[in-house]
């Protein structure tokens, strides 16, 4: 039953034997039907006579192509299966292949003035909403240019893109959201009226901007949230749309400047790199987003470290959004900060403890005046210690059992108070020591160990 394209109709076995193969049994039936029905399945076109025209409610379902005579309330019956409002969908297109436009005159004459004046979609309406947008936009942009993306090569292309995300991060927040907002609604009325003369002669700038906004979510949104299905939609128009499709490869890293196809570990060379780049808005944005996920892979390890980090980061963005810094300043700032999750990552072979024992350390000494009393060397003694007593009663299904978690506070307690940790202090301690010895947990279990 897999495949992109279907045909649903019912027969018989006196059908020709070349259609048996297509109409299959009332489960087929009703399994297509399911799968039209879900968005993120691979079908997307269904060829039909009479079925699914009247009383299947798909509201995602957009395009109709008529080829087969209708009239009167099987006509407005089947218009209404692709004329739903769904998110950003504000209409639907029928494509008419055979000229049904005087039936569906006599279908509206059955319908009351009311109905008539609010059945269909006026182009002339959605063209003008659709210039006013690109107004608006044009407004916004001011100052800058992206001509080249039309008159260029395709790397040209895409460097106007990036220039053009670059000046909107720039920008307020609010204006980074107006510009976001404004292409959506610009996009809606394009899809409105999408045949008219309006929106052919704005089709490579809408293709243009929806290009730069599915870029800004894709770099100024959270890794850790699950993508919206608008999201997931907006992304893959950019990978059908005919105004940016391209005939030559394009190294998109080297668009903005950048060499180094390995980001992932944040080197000494391609933060240089990135402090080089031209875009010091998309500089920092990216800088955040690549800092954001080391900081996520380092909270599995190491929880006061990470939280630390995070704080950094968190601070640096907020005086950059505030414009109480200058652009280059945070990305110097955040590109120490890169060397110091670099660096951190290395603790432990100059200090001679495992990530675990090290983690230990760092619940531990957080706060400044235990470890002054009691200095480094006692504190990772008792990091040693601690990591072998809870690897010996860590369990499964320990962290859901309060039991074995009040037992293990106990022998928290006892380890802190045989080396005389402050009285004062080991309430804290002891919480945090806990809640590392769940990101311990985590790892034993995933590592089966």
């Amino acid at each position: 039953m897999s495949g992109k394209i279907k045909v649903v109709i019912t027969g018989s076995s006196s059908d020709p034997s070349d259609w048996q193969a297509f109409i299959g049994s009332k489960a087929d039936r009703e399994t297509l039907a399911k799968r039209m029905k879900d968005r993120n399945d691979e079908l997307k076109l269904v060829i039909v006579r009479d079925m699914w025209l009247t009383g299947f409610d798909v509201p995602s379902m957009h395009s109709m192509y008529v080829d087969k005579p209708m009239s009167g309330h099987n006509l407005m019956q089947a218009i209404a299966r692709v004329n739903r409002v769904f998110k950003e969908k504000q209409g639907g297109l029928v494509v008419d292949y055979i000229g049904i436009a005087e039936n569906l005159k006599n279908a509206l004459a059955q319908y009351t003035e009311s109905d008539k004046k609010t059945t269909g979609v006026d182009t002339e309406v959605a063209s003008q909403v659709l210039l006013e947008k690109y107004d608006l936009i044009k407004e916004l942009l001011h100052g800058h240019s992206y001509e080249k993306f039309f008159t260029g090569r395709q790397s040209e292309k895409m460097q106007a893109i990036t220039e053009t995300m670059d000046f909107i991060i720039g920008l307020r927040e609010d204006r980074k959201n107006d510009y976001i907002n404004l292409v959506t609604e610009m996009a809606r009325a394009y899809s409105l009226c999408a045949t008219t003369d309006t929106a052919e002669t704005l089709n490579v700038e809408v293709g243009f901007h929806k290009a730069v906004r599915a870029c800004l979510h894709k770099i100024m949104s959270d890794g850790s949230k699950k993508k919206t299905t608008s999201q997931l939609d907006n992304e893959l128009n950019q990978l059908i749309s005919k105004a940016i499709s391209s005939n030559e490869v394009v190294d998109i890293l080297s668009s903005v400047g950048l060499s180094k196809p390995n980001i992932a570990i944040l080197s000494d060379e391609f933060l240089e790199e990135v402090k080089g780049m031209r875009q010091k808005n998309l500089a920092v944005e990216l800088l955040n987003r690549l800092l954001k996920g080391s900081i996520k892979n380092f909270s599995r390890r190491n929880l006061v470290q990470s939280k630390r980090f995070s704080e950094m980061l968190e601070a640096s963005i907020r005086r950059y959004q505030n414009r109480t810094i200058e652009t280059t300043q945070v990305i110097m700032e955040l590109i120490e900060l890169a060397k110091e999750i670099s660096g951190a990552e290395k603790r432990g072979e100059s200090t001679g403890l495992t990530s675990d024992e090290l983690a230990f350390y760092d619940a531990l000494a957080d706060n400044e005046s235990a470890r002054d009393v009691m200095g480094d060397e006692i504190l990772m003694q008792i990091a040693k210690d601690l990591t072998l007593s809870i690897r010996r009663n860590i369990s499964v299904d320990w962290a859901i059992r309060e039991n074995v978690q009040a037992k293990m506070k106990m022998d928290i307690k006892r380890l802190l108070k045989r080396y005389n940790y402050p009285p004062d202090k080991t309430p804290q301690a002891v919480d945090t020591v806990i809640a590392q010895a769940k990101l311990m947990c985590q790892k034993e279990v995933a590592y089966g160990s």
